[in-house]
């Protein structure tokens, strides 16, 4: 049941400040669906999706990581992997121009993509023997300007488990990209417990000429998430 404080309207005293929407915990919820719950319906960034018609709130994020650092150009081959629903491949697609048809954005995941302006889906596992062809098969001249990646596996909620499986994603992402890529492309993939481990780094550092970490405020700051983003892609070994 959702409660919406005194007077149980969304605004108090006529003004425009939202006041915080709260949960009580209903008879078979878990506590932490209860939180979750909670947590999306007060977040401005979820509201604010869903008034644009983006997919997902994890729009903001691609928004606010290439406002600032400028990885996506008009007419670019994006291949961009953990695509479901859509929401990175939405922005990807009015960035580059794919809805008018000059570059092009193939978003890969698992789950079904329901279709998008000037986005092309394929419905496979990264981790597939096949991935890598079936992925150069779909992407014009079999290569890619940028490679995005907000891939991540359902939490355990063992911490040494859930890092060795978002390490596991992001080498599988990695792979890809250094296949994939054209001399000087881009590489930005989420990351989690306080960024990309050593191992990781150094063969980004081998592989680009510039590696760093971004946390965009539209991530939630409980999250533990950080994106690693490699640019200037030196080319296939």
């Amino acid at each position: 049941m959702v409660s919406r404080g005194k007077g149980g309207g969304a605004e108090q005293g006529g003004g425009s400040r939202k006041l915080t929407v709260k949960l009580r915990t209903a008879k078979g919820r878990k506590t932490a669906s209860t939180r979750w719950l909670q947590r999306q319906l007060n977040d401005p960034y979820v509201e604010e999706a869903k008034r644009r018609g983006y997919r997902s709130r994890a729009a903001f994020k691609l928004i606010e990581m290439d406002d600032k650092h400028r990885f996506l150009r008009p007419g670019m081959i994006v291949l961009d992997l953990g695509a479901a629903p859509g929401g990175w491949s939405q922005i990807a697609a009015e960035r580059v121009g794919a809805v008018e048809g000059r570059g092009q954005v193939l978003a890969v995941d698992l789950a079904a993509i329901e279709p998008l302006p000037g986005v092309e889906v394929l419905t496979l596992d990264v981790s597939a023997e096949n991935a890598a062809a079936a992925i150069r098969a779909g992407l014009k001249g079999g290569h890619a300007d940028a490679v995005l990646s907000d891939m991540a596996s359902p939490a355990t909620g063992h911490r040494a488990t859930d890092h060795l499986r978002v390490v596991a994603l992001v080498e599988a992402a990695l792979d890809l990209a250094e296949d994939v890529l054209k001399p000087g492309g881009t590489f930005l993939a989420k990351v989690f417990q306080g960024g990309a481990g050593g191992e990781l780094v150094t063969r980004l550092k081998r592989s680009f000429a510039k590696v760093s970490h971004v946390k965009p405020k539209a991530s939630r700051k409980e999250s533990p998430e950080v994106y690693v983003l490699a640019t200037g892609f030196r080319g296939a070994k």
